[in-house]
Parts: structure tokens; C-alpha cells; sequence
């Protein structure tokens, strides 16, 4: 019996269409020879830290750190009943296909559950980048051999265990130090989470630290023979400017003003080139997170949820959980097909079919670029859209347009630059005229924001006179760097290099992953603003209190882009074969050690609420519960039994009393 292990249930019916598998069973779906089942996510969770010695349960420092020499895990409580099911398929499958989502998560959701069961038969891959119907049955007939993707659990083993390892000895470490200042909760720390909060609390200090400086700008109003424009000052002088070109002395810039009011200047520089923009690539989940959050203000997490929705419900389109824009150029032949289901999912496009050229091949389809994944694109088959949300046909529709913007023609315009002499005084402006609309008539580009104050130049001559019919000096103001939004906080964690300051390092971190991966950066967002870690505020995002005392604590070493985004590549060397499992670990451990060693001598003023002097010691106590109620016990318990009842009432702690 040949066994598909799928990712959820939704997938498994899916699979089990292909296979005509549609007879039910217990927690599957049979068919000849075959059997679909599957799992709800991580069936498994690693075991806590209890689960190897009974002595960690109570949170000390001289317990740490807690490395384990043999790793268990533990079957959820939720998932026992489906997990039991699987175990018995397994002992009767002859091969079993992994059928989960096809990336490294997904691989790690059926490989443990194989690990756990002691299944050490035949295994394959089914490497799936849609769900519809055709992309299915494509993929059945395609199978890989299951050691091609082993690598993607090695690394997903690595990844699981390096969180486990900060986050329980690193959030134990400094919850421990917090509580001693009777400090009543819990300070996680995370490899990934904790970098992405030193992003915002840098960025929120930087805004607070930030004082304006003033500088002038001289716009002048000039007339020419076949109409007007405005050009700006710029100075010769650079005493007077900034690092960044601004004129910073206002005396200068009036008395420039003075000089060319009602003057006549003539046009020294005119320069027009014909320039072509390409269409953007197709969205890798990243770049839809950060458009979908400039655009309409939606969180991470809502994007990937409803691309999610969009590939798993609608079946509308492909794998959303990628970091690749790019197409594979064996697809360009089914562009007609993907083409025919959007029209046909919604009439409104049908006048667009008639622009297309689908003989087109733009700089999408690189073979070269595509990694475990490629861009996220419609699928071979039409979709429902009046079954979709107000958010999934909003991001469906970006999603589509991009793909169809493939066949139109690249964006032509003239860029003219101009520059005028007034009495030995340059003046200088630029304009644009659009040419050729090409793909802009049906994709906005984000940058183009950054073009509206471009002006459209009247017909001007090299040489020719323009007289000076306004100026205006404008007192203006350096701008505070901006809050985050959760779209410029997935495009920093993307683009960790931004943040590194040694030269090497930041090359290294342009050529591999930034903080997290596409599947799990919305995630580190949500845990951070669910903790109290982060704020929103409106659309942006802010850090606490809290943050910023926990991220003044922690040593470099943990909350520095730079060594992450460096873990971050080991994992993606353990998956490619360049690194070991072991060597990782023993990097991991040998770090972990160094941490726990530099927690043992940090320091923390952290906001405490309300607490009281231990009767016995006269150290800090803090409230505390049991199966009595709560009280409050002191800090330095075991070694003193102090407390003190809510009521006010010391009394001696009891065997019950729980830490």
C-alpha cells in the first residue's frame, strides 16, 4: 500500500482527488493501492524541558544552561487520536509520500512523524506548487525521490532546536533576573524574534533622539517661449550645504533670491533620454506583505493567511510561502492557459486580451533565479471570485494583474534634465512624459509615488532665453526617520544587510536570507505585538517599555540582524549539504553556553509593579498563586520560605505553594 501523508485535511482531499482515492476511512481517504491521510500541522512539539530532568521545572540560573544530550519530542494532546492513525497506516505502507507542503516546514511535519513511528521503508516526494485540479495531477505523475528533500528536515531540525535552545534557556535567564526585582511575568527571547525587536527599538529611538534642522530651498518660476516650469537652486558653494546637498545658510538663499527676481537666465544643460522600465517580477510573499500593507494597510499575518486562503480554498493561486519572483521558462507555455482561466474567472478583463502579445518572454522567466520556489502567480485553472473576501480579492487581483503584465509592453518615457544660468546662479529641474504606458496602465508601481512632484517640461531649447517670473525661498525642515509599518518591517527583516555595518558581513548577508524566511516573518510579528513587545498605532509599529529594557539587556550577540541573519544561513547550508547537523548543533550549544554565561552578569531596570519587603530576608517579594489563592512569596525562595498572605498576614509557605 503506497501512503500519502499530507500537511491538513484540505490538502489531503485535494491529493486524494488526483488518486481517486474517495473511499472514507478513519482519519484518511482509501483508493486502490492507495491511502491519503493527514496531519494538522506539527502533530509533534519538542519535549519541554521537565521531560529530561524533573529538577528543570523550577526556573534558576544555576540550572542553566539546559542542552539536551538526546532530543525528545512529545505527540500534542490535540493531535494523539489522528497521530495513532498515522502509526497504524505506517506499519502497513509499503512507500510512503510525502505530500505536506513542499518546503521546509512541511518536510519537517511528516519527516518527524516518520521518526517518531520508527518508519524506515520507501519514501517519496510530491512536490506540489498548487492545488488546482491540473497542477495535481501533474505533480503525481512527477514524484520525487524522498532523498532530494531529506536535507529540507535536516534543516528544519536545526532550525527547531536552535529556537528551543534560546528560547528555554535565554527567556528562563533573564525572566529570572527580571522576577528578582520582583518583576511578575515572562521575558521571552527568541533567535529570531528578539533581532526584529531591536529593529523597532532602534528605529523608535532614533525618531525620539532626532532633532530637526532647517535648510532652504530657492524655487525659481521661469518662463520660456513655449511655456513656463519651475527649477530649484543649486548652489556652487559647499560651505553651504549639508551631507545631503541641502543649502543650510537662509542668508545665502535670500540674497540668491534678491539677485535673479525678475531676471533673465538662459538654459546652459538639456539632456532627454528615452527610458524603459521592464514589469516588475511576479510577488514573492514578501513583496506582497509590503505592498499589501502600503497599499491598504493590512497586517502580515492577514496577507499570508489570505494567500494561504487564495492557494489551499480558491485554489486561485500558486504557493504563497516564497521568496522567489521569478517563473520557471518551461511555464511560458502555459501562459496561454493561465491567461484563458483569469479571463475567464472575471469578464471585466476581456477587453485587456487584445493588448497581450503572448509570444512575449520578460525577465520573469529565468530558470537561473528560481529557487525550492517560484513567484506567485494565477493558477492553470478559473477561480470563484465572489467567493473570495474583500482582502483575498484585493490581493488575488495585484497577484493576477502582475502575471498579466508580463505581456504587455515595457513603460517608455522621456527623462529631460534641465539646467538655467541666472546671473552665474544654476537653477535645475528635471521632467517626464510617458511615451508608452506599456504594463503601467495596469500595474501601479510603488515607486511612482516617489515621482509625482516630476513635471511635465513644455518644448524647451539649448541656448534659449527664460525670464524669472516668480521666486520663492522656502524655509523647510530634515524629516525624522519614519515608524515601521508591519510592510517596511518585513521589507527590513528581508533585507538584513541594511543594518550591518561591517563591510564583509554585509555582502555575505546580500547573497543569503535575511532575518526569519517568507513562512515565518509575519509570524515573529504577531508573537512580538501578542508578548506586549510591540504596538500598534494605526498603521505603525512601535516598541514598549518592556522591549526596550529587555533589548538594553541582552547582549549584542543575540539581538544584532547580523549574527541571525548568519544562523540563518547555516540552516540554508545544512540544507544544501554544505554543513552538517552536528557541526550546527555544536554551534548552537557552544553559543548558547557563551549567552547563558553573559545572562549571569547583565543588568536590568525593568517597570515592576507593586511589591512587598519579605518579613524574613527583607528582599523584594512578588505575587504569586497557589491552590490556597495568591500571596507573595520572595524572591530568593527556596532559600527563604518568606510570605505573606494577599490579606496582608505573613505566614509559612507551604509544600503546595507554587513558584
Amino acid at each position: 500500500m503506497q501512503l500519502y501523508l499530507c500537511e491538513k485535511p484540505s490538502q489531503g482531499r485535494d491529493v486524494a482527488k488526483g488518486l481517486g482515492a474517495t473511499e472514507k476511512g478513519e482519519g484518511c481517504l482509501k483508493g486502490h493501492g492507495v491511502v491519503v491521510t493527514w496531519a494538522f500541522g506539527h502533530l509533534l512539539e519538542q519535549a519541554p524541558p521537565e521531560a529530561y530532568d524533573p529538577a528543570y521545572k523550577r526556573w534558576a540560573l544555576e540550572t542553566l544552561p539546559i542542552i539536551p544530550g538526546e532530543w525528545k519530542s512529545e505527540v500534542k494532546k490535540e493531535t494523539k487520536k489522528q497521530f495513532t492513525v498515522i502509526r497504524k497506516l505506517l506499519s502497513q505502507a509499503s512507500e510512503v509520500v510525502v505530500a505536506t507542503d513542499a518546503d521546509r516546514e512541511g518536510e519537517s511535519i511528516a519527516r518527524e512523524i516518520l521518526e517518531q513511528c520508527g518508519y524506515r521503508g520507501s519514501v517519496k516526494r510530491l512536490w506540489l506548487s498548487a492545488l488546482d485540479d491540473e497542477s495535481v495531477r501533474k505533480a503525481l505523475g512527477n514524484l520525487l525521490p524522498g532523498e532530494q528533500t531529506y536535507p529540507l528536515y535536516l534543516s528544519a531540525m536545526c532550525r527547531s532546536r536552535a529556537d528551543w535552545l534560546v528560547g528555554m534557556n535565554l527567556t528562563r535567564a533573564y525572566t529570572v533576573l527580571a522576577r528578582e526585582q520582583g518583576y511578575d511575568g515572562v521575558l521571552s527571547v527568541g533567535r529570531v524574534q528578539t533581532p526584529t525587536l531591536r529593529l523597532v527599538v532602534d528605529r523608535d529611538r532614533d525618531i525620539e533622539r532626532f532633532v530637526p534642522k532647517p535648510f532652504w530651498e530657492v524655487l525659481g518660476q521661469f518662463s520660456a517661449s513655449t511655456g513656463s516650469f519651475a527649477a530649484k537652486w543649486k548652489p556652487a558653494d559647499e560651505k553651504l550645504l549639508d551631507e545631503e546637498g541641502r543649502c543650510i545658510n537662509q542668508q545665502a538663499a535670500q540674497a540668491v533670491a534678491v539677485k535673479v527676481a525678475g531676471g533673465t537666465g538662459s538654459i546652459t544643460q538639456l539632456e532627454t533620454r528615452r527610458k524603459k522600465e521592464a514589469p516588475p517580477l511576479a510577488f514573492d510573499l514578501s513583496t506582497l506583505q509590503q505592498e499589501a500593507s502600503r497599499r491598504w494597510g493590512y497586517g502580515a499575518q492577514d496577507v499570508l493567511n489570505a494567500a494561504q486562503a487564495l492557494y489551499e480554498k480558491h485554489k486561485a493561486t500558486s504557493y504563497p510561502r516564497t521568496d522567489c519572483g521569478y517563473l520557471p521558462e518551461s511555464q511560458l507555455s502555459e501562459a496561454k492557459q493561465v491567461v484563458a482561466a483569469v479571463m475567464q474567472s472575471d469578464s471585466t478583463l476581456q477587453p485587456l486580451q487584445g493588448h497581450l502579445d503572448m509570444s512575449r518572454k520578460s525577465r520573469v522567466w529565468n530558470d537561473a533565479k528560481i529557487t525550492a520556489h517560484h513567484g506567485i502567480i494565477p493558477t492553470l485553472q478559473p477561480c470563484k471570485i465572489d467567493s473570495m473576501s474583500e482582502m483575498e480579492r484585493n490581493l488575488y487581483d495585484a497577484i493576477r494583474r502582475r502575471y498579466l503584465a508580463q505581456f504587455l509592453p515595457d513603460h517608455e518615457y522621456d527623462h529631460t534634465t534641465v539646467t538655467v544660468n541666472v546671473g552665474n546662479e544654476q537653477f535645475g529641474t528635471t521632467g517626464r512624459k510617458i511615451v508608452v504606458p506599456g504594463w503601467k496602465a495596469l500595474v501601479a508601481s510603488g515607486n511612482d509615488q516617489d515621482k509625482k512632484d516630476e513635471q511635465t517640461l513644455p518644448p524647451l531649447t539649448l541656448g534659449e532665453s527664460c525670464h524669472v517670473v516668480g521666486v520663492e525661498v522656502q524655509n523647510k525642515q530634515t524629516a525624522a526617520p519614519k515608524s515601521f509599518t508591519e510592510g517596511t518591517l518585513i521589507a527590513a527583516m528581508t533585507n538584513a544587510s541594511r543594518f550591518v555595518t561591517d563591510l564583509q558581513l554585509k555582502q555575505l548577508l546580500r547573497e543569503h536570507e535575511g532575518i526569519g524566511t517568507e513562512a515565518t516573518r509575519a509570524g515573529v510579528i504577531e508573537t512580538l505585538l501578542k508578548r506586549g513587545y510591540l504596538e500598534r498605532k494605526k498603521r505603525a509599529i512601535v516598541s514598549t517599555a518592556t522591549a526596550r529594557t529587555l533589548i538594553d539587556a541582552l547582549p549584542p550577540m543575540i539581538t544584532d540582524v547580523g549574527t541571525t541573519a548568519l544562523w540563518e544561513q547555516s540552516l540554508g547550508d545544512v540544507q544544501s549539504g554544505k554543513l552538517s547537523l552536528d557541526t550546527f548543533m555544536n554551534r548552537q550549544e557552544a553559543a548558547i553556553r557563551k549567552l547563558v554565561q553573559l545572562a549571569g552578569n547583565a543588568t536590568m531596570r525593568l517597570p515592576v509593579q507593586p511589591s512587598k519587603t519579605c518579613p524574613e530576608c527583607g528582599s523584594n517579594m512578588r505575587k504569586r498563586n497557589s491552590e490556597r489563592g495568591a500571596f507573595w512569596g520572595c524572591i530568593r525562595y527556596p532559600d527563604c520560605k518568606g510570605i505573606i498572605n494577599v490579606g496582608g498576614k505573613s505566614r509559612a509557605r507551604s509544600k503546595r505553594a507554587a513558584s
